[in-house]
């Protein structure tokens, strides 16, 4: 199995810097588990750290009922978030440096304190939060034509690719996060909405069960790490020229352009 998680390992960093996809890892590799999928995504992951990239947080994915029954899993994945994959509020990305890329509005939560599972609860959680950020998370397959199960996504890094920050930060104080609506506008139409509840019904149950599934892996949450925890509603995808904005009510807004 080493050989094999090293040979798609290197697929996959190969398939994100020339923009070419390679096609269904489930297709061409029979028998593999998404515990076989984290290997590779942790493979993947080493790589770049070996090339001086850095760890900046986590994102969790598959957190509705309906994506999770669409891939026929009973919960949730998860992927890393490098400095390379961070963009600024109004920034600007490339279209060309992705290859089907679609975008989910999320609540971030940025941590004060270490979480490390395996018995991590909302409440602690709410706890290790030191504010939340309006965020925009860009995701992308480097399989080919989003042709995933979720052994393809798992070693894709949860199929991110890069995350916009907001530039307000909301400390939680006197704030229910379940309550929070989100509306997502593409040049200026309104494409999505929904509120904090749509992340496994509170998104701090979100950064839980990701603090818990980490544990088998023997990895920890960091005090400093943004951890983007679902998508509020359905990803949009965007070509170049569009706009895209989420608002949060009180937590402010975060905005991105593709060119």
């Amino acid at each position: 199995m080493g050989s094999l998680v090293e040979t798609i390992a290197q697929e996959l960093l190969a398939a994100e810097q020339s923009c070419q996809p390679v096609a269904p890892i489930t297709e061409r590799f029979a028998g593999l588990e998404a515990s076989d999928a984290y290997r590779i995504q942790l493979k993947v992951l080493e790589k770049k750290l070996d090339s001086g990239r850095a760890v900046i947080g986590k994102k969790v994915g598959l957190t509705s009922l309906a994506m999770q029954r669409m891939l026929g899993v009973n919960e949730p994945d998860y992927g890393h978030l490098l400095d390379n994959m961070l963009v600024s509020n109004n920034g600007t990305v490339e279209v060309n440096r992705l290859l089907l890329p679609k975008v989910e509005a999320e609540i971030g939560f940025v941590l004060g304190a270490d979480l490390q599972g395996p018995n991590v609860n909302y409440l602690d959680v709410l706890m290790a939060t030191e504010y939340v950020v309006p965020t925009l998370e860009i995701i992308d397959s480097r399989i080919a034509d989003w042709k995933i199960k979720l052994v393809d996504t798992v070693a894709d890094n949860g199929s991110s690719a890069l995350v916009v920050v907001g530039d307000q930060r909301t400390r939680l104080a006197g704030l229910d996060l379940r309550s929070v609506g989100m509306a997502m506008y593409k040049n200026e139409l309104e494409v999505g909405n929904g509120a904090g509840a749509a992340a496994l019904g509170h998104p701090a149950h979100a950064v839980a069960w990701l603090a818990n599934k980490l544990h088998e892996f023997g990895i920890s949450l960091k005090a400093g790490e943004l951890i983007l925890p679902g998508a509020l509603s359905a990803a949009v995808a965007v070509q170049e020229g569009d706009v895209v904005t989420a608002s949060f009510g009180a937590l402010g807004a975060v905005t991105v352009t593709f060119r």
